[in-house]
């Protein structure tokens, strides 16, 4: 069996139904069929939507009163009440077939720092490692609109490359990524994606899914960047019957998109720079003989000789954003000196690097230039 290790995001519009409330039905077969993956011992996690969709409908069962507060407050509420609900579905479910499942809320705060990423690292690997499997979500009851993930998408992205999984399986309500209008009969499934297919843009309508907050341009563009981390990522339909056990287990051709991965992983500390684009606490502006050295064959470090500029304020280990003379987006890196220090050291020698290449994350579209 291919992988030992996965991560299953399941979307809004898989676990809710027509009238926005959580599908219970669909909940029980997905759970089943994470249950068989089980038995066949692959590790799951699971980075599951579905807890706004779930106290959506209890409180409008219960006729609760919130037609008066605005989006960030409805949606704390929702998600307050729909979370409880949500991972005591998941317990009872789970339970019935003997397996433990345990709760993992977190912000998209808690990957900006290195000390954060590695307790929750460290939590989930403990929970494997005593056979429960981890049900992740957003906190959304303490998130707001600027700190919040793109959606569900970018979160199991992180946790995908953070847990060193062989594969994410993005669970939607199509079959994958088309190469037209997915209600045009003669669109066509994308069957499979290199890491170099950024061109895949252009066949993806930008619109957002009807029950969550992003799309399949999100999904393809984070599928990209994870891929690119070593992982496979299969965007497949979670209304499929089996659809789980058939990738996963019996490994059928099903129809979905697969991503192929880089052939060769990075490792982890880089893993965690490249998706801290948006924790970059400052820019470092560099010359064109430090790009030059940066993009060579043999892995370079980037000196204080090679910059330039420096804007923003930044402490001692915190991740930055490199920037080339044209303005292009480099890489990212975990800097060595704070923002202050820094600037006193701009283009001089003789210092240890500002970022040291094991610290450096290139980004992809750069490095592969010619």
């Amino acid at each position: 069996m291919r992988h030992k290790r996965v991560v299953i995001k399941i979307g809004s519009n898989v676990l809710t139904a027509v009238d926005g409330s959580l599908d219970r039905k669909r909940m029980e077969a997905l759970v089943g069929q994470i249950a068989t993956l089980h038995e066949h011992d692959i590790e799951v996690i699971v980075v599951s939507s579905g807890a706004v969709a779930s106290g959506r409908g209890e409180l409008k069962w219960r006729g609760g009163g919130h037609a008066k507060l605005d989006d960030v407050s409805a949606r704390q509420l929702f998600s307050a009440v729909g979370q409880a609900k949500l991972i005591n579905g998941y317990f009872d479910l789970f339970g019935a077939r003997g397996i433990l499942c345990g709760q993992v809320l977190t912000t998209k705060e808690s990957f900006a720092t290195r000390r954060h990423y590695l307790n929750q690292r460290n939590c989930m690997e403990t929970m494997l490692a005593n056979g429960v499997i981890p049900v992740v979500n957003e906190n959304d009851t303490i998130s707001v609109s600027e700190l919040m993930f793109t959606d569900n998408d970018e979160l199991s992205g992180l946790v995908s490359t953070m847990m060193g999984a062989d594969a994410l399986v993005a669970l939607s309500n199509v079959d994958g990524i088309y190469n037209g209008d997915p209600s045009d009969p003669s669109s066509e499934v994308i069957r499979c994606i290199g890491t170099h297919n950024s061109d895949i843009d252009s066949y993806i309508q930008a619109g957002r899914s009807q029950f969550g907050r992003g799309g399949m341009l999100t999904k393809s563009r984070i599928a990209l960047k994870v891929a690119g981390e070593g992982v496979e990522v299969i965007i497949a339909n979670g209304r499929r019957e089996e659809v789980l056990t058939r990738l996963l287990v019996d490994e059928e051709d099903v129809i979905c998109t697969r991503f192929v991965p880089a052939a060769r992983a990075t490792s982890g500390v880089k893993k965690w720079i490249a998706h801290s684009d948006g924790f970059a606490k400052g820019v470092i502006h560099i010359n064109e003989g430090a790009l030059r050295a940066l993009l060579q064959p043999l892995a370079s470090s980037l000196l204080y000789v090679g910059v330039t500029a420096i804007d923003g304020e930044f402490e001692k280990d915190d991740v930055v954003t490199v920037v080339a003379p044209d303005g292009a987006v480099v890489g990212l890196g975990k800097v060595s000196a704070d923002s202050a220090r820094a600037r006193q050291l701009v283009g001089t020698k003789g210092s240890k690097p500002l970022v040291h290449y094991d610290y450096l994350h290139l980004n992809i579209d750069v490095a592969n230039q010619d």
